[in-house]
């Protein structure tokens, strides 16, 4: 390994060995706090490596990492958004009964496996990043083990994961046996060369996209998503809503651009199919929602079929789009989970509509978030949101992708309904509930959350400027 490979390996040894150091640092002695800010520092070292990884790009090791400015992109955005959660995780984490210490060992594991997924230009990196993230979201997901509703969410997200994957794999197989290789750019020379594709081929692609489908909780592989988000501890929903859902985004845009699948008719028409479906079943399921947290992942699937729009413009505008759009959203749904962590209790999990009626008069604070968080998500301008749709409309029409835009436009409208529904409660008459106290740290994380809402809202040139400078694939 040369010392370039090892600059730029970096962040992904500072996350390996923090939970290694953390299981060495609870088999001597169980501390909370010591745990929970070791972990804090090891992601802000890992951040702030990135920093230094930037004079070295773009640096390929051979055969699995390609290092990049995109890449570094959406490594800071999945090390910043884990950082996030982690502050969330606090009291959450604390007032459970129990070992508490291993879910940051878990959390890192997983951090790690979704920063793989960044860098992946190989199917073995790739399969190996979506495995590592994958089976740690699996104890993640059941880590409240008193809950049967948690083990449930945790039982669910195992099976079907577990098929997506086999999907996924077979489909590199079939690939694999065609072509003799498994790295991105050699597959698009091999099917250059090709001038009508095998039957093995298409089977082989057509595969991949129902594993990768099942990761993103695109329709109509979505089922999983609102029982996960509902019995999984609120603040890794919001982990998988952003961490995991983004890293998959990461390599898949990589993947869907050396290839130029836009290019391919057929392509072309079913991912056209997926993100209306995606849209129109995301928010109008959503809309009978009376659990926040079901809601908020129905939205989600409504958001990543808006984002896969991006696939089709066959841009470098547009990918600069999607990572503008990925970091609003990441932003936005770690506010709105983040909100119902710091809410939720060891024996209440704040997540019925009701648990939040007449929240402004009794939180003042946390309400103004959670409806700017709303807001940005609809899409209302002066927010993160706005700014990131009219991004991807932006882009979309400039493509001629008109009936894609013109559904997205019309699910937007769809999804105002019901996240001005929550607000109208928030702001209602107030309930008896006793809430629970805010935590230093929860404090500092809303305020960064309304802050960047607000400052990519109004004034989204600075980042719009340095992904355009830098990012290109």
């Amino acid at each position: 390994m040369t010392e370039k490979d090892f600059i730029c390996l970096t962040p992904f040894l500072i996350i390996a060995i923090a939970p290694v150091v953390i299981m060495i640092v609870i088999s001597v002695l169980r501390n909370y706090k010591v745990v929970y800010g070791f972990s804090v520092l090891s992601l802000l070292a890992a951040l702030g490596s990135i920093f230094f990884i930037f004079p070295s790009v773009p640096h390929t090791i051979e055969p699995l990492f390609i290092i990049d400015a995109y890449s570094l992109f959406f490594l800071g955005i999945i090390i910043f958004s884990a950082l996030l959660v982690t502050f969330l995780s606090y009291d959450y984490i604390k007032q459970l009964t129990g070992v508490r210490e291993e879910y940051y060992i878990i959390l890192f594991t997983s951090t790690l496996g979704a920063a793989l997924l960044a860098v992946a230009n190989h199917f073995i990196l790739f399969f190996l990043g979506i495995e590592t993230l994958s089976i740690s979201l699996y104890i993640l997901i059941a880590f409240q083990r008193s809950k049967s509703n948690s083990i449930e969410a945790g039982i669910k997200y195992l099976i079907l994961a577990s098929v997506s994957s086999a999907f996924l794999l077979f489909g590199m197989a079939l690939i694999y046996a065609s072509f003799g290789t498994m790295q991105f750019g050699a597959i698009l020379e091999a099917l250059a060369s090709h001038d009508q594709l095998s039957p093995l081929v298409i089977a082989g692609f057509g595969m991949m996209m129902v594993g990768i489908g099942f990761k993103l909780a695109l329709v109509p592989f979505h089922m999983w998503t609102p029982d996960v988000y509902q019995g999984a501890p609120a603040p890794v929903s919001a982990f998988v809503a952003t961490v995991s859902k983004g890293a998959v985004m990461a390599v898949l845009i990589r993947f869907f651009f050396i290839l130029s699948g836009f290019n391919n008719h057929y392509v072309f028409v079913i991912i056209s199919a997926i993100a209306i479906l995606s849209m129109f079943v995301g928010n109008i399921l959503a809309i009978r929602q009376k659990n926040i947290k079901r809601l908020l992942g129905y939205s989600s699937i409504a958001n990543m079929g808006y984002l896969i729009i991006i696939l089709l413009t066959g841009s470098n505008k547009g990918i600069q789009a999607s990572i503008f759009y990925l970091i609003s959203y990441f932003i936005t749904t770690i506010g709105a989970f983040g909100v119902i962590t710091l809410l939720s209790t060891s024996e209440n999990e704040a997540e019925k509509l009701e648990d939040f009626k007449g929240l402004f008069w009794k939180r003042p604070w946390i309400a103004i978030v959670f409806t700017l968080s709303l807001l940005s998500l609809a899409g209302i301008p002066v927010t993160a949101g706005f700014i990131a749709k009219f991004y991807v409309i932006l882009e979309g029409m400039k493509a001629g992708l008109m009936l894609l835009i013109f559904s997205m436009i019309i699910n937007s409208v769809i999804g105002l309904y019901y996240y001005l529904r929550i607000i109208t409660t928030l702001f209602s008459s107030s309930s008896e509930t006793n809430l629970p106290e805010l935590s230093l740290f929860g404090n500092i994380t809303l305020a960064a959350v309304a802050i960047s809402i607000l400052m990519l809202g109004v004034y989204p040139g600075w980042l719009i400027d340095v992904i355009v400078r830098f990012v290109s694939l």
